[in-house]
C-alpha cells in the first residue's frame, strides 16, 4: 500500500490540531505555515475530515478547526481510513471476484497477513501518541543542535 498525500498531509494537519488541542480553533494559515502544506490543499482535507466527524470548523476572525474528540480517542487508523477510503494493499483482499485464484492463492495469504499487521499498527496508535513522538523528536533534535554548537 502506498499512502497518498491525502493521508500524509492529513495526518500532519491532525498532528497540528492535536498539539494545539486546548488553545481553541487553529487556522488553516497557521497549519500551513508550520507544516509547509498549501492552504488550498489543507482546505480540501479539512472538508473530508469534517464530514468524517474528526474535526469541526469555526467561522469568524478567530475561526479555524478543532478536533471533535480528545487526541487520545482518535486513532491513526481512523484518519488514514477516512482519507484513503480503504487500507487494502491488494485488490483481492476486498474483492474476492478480482481473481479466480483467490481461494487457493498462497501469495494472497501473505498479503492478508501484511494487511492485518498494517491495520493493527494503525489501530494501536492515537493522535496523542503521535504528538508525543513529535515532542520526543524535537527534544532529540534540539539536544543534538546544542551539542554541535
Amino acid at each position: 500500500m502506498k499512502l497518498s498525500t491525502r493521508s500524509r498531509y492529513g495526518l500532519r494537519m491532525m498532528l497540528e490540531l492535536t498539539k494545539r488541542y486546548n488553545e481553541g480553533p487553529v487556522s488553516v494559515k497557521d497549519i500551513s505555515g508550520v507544516q509547509n502544506i498549501s492552504i488550498k490543499y489543507l482546505q480540501q482535507l479539512a472538508i473530508i475530515l469534517e464530514k468524517g466527524g474528526l474535526i469541526r470548523s469555526f467561522r469568524g476572525a478567530y475561526g479555524g478547526y478543532q478536533l471533535t474528540k480528545e487526541p487520545k480517542d482518535i486513532k491513526i487508523k481512523d484518519v488514514v481510513l477516512l482519507l484513503e477510503g480503504n487500507l487494502y494493499i491488494v485488490p483481492c483482499l476486498v474483492d474476492e471476484d478480482y481473481c479466480d485464484r483467490v481461494r487457493d492463492c498462497a501469495t494472497r495469504k501473505i498479503w492478508k497477513k501484511i494487511n492485518e499487521e498494517i491495520i493493527r499498527i494503525l489501530e494501536s496508535y492515537t493522535l496523542e501518541d503521535l504528538a508525543k513522538m513529535d515532542e520526543n523528536g524535537k527534544k532529540r533534535t534540539s539536544g543534538l543542535l546544542q551539542e554541535v554548537l
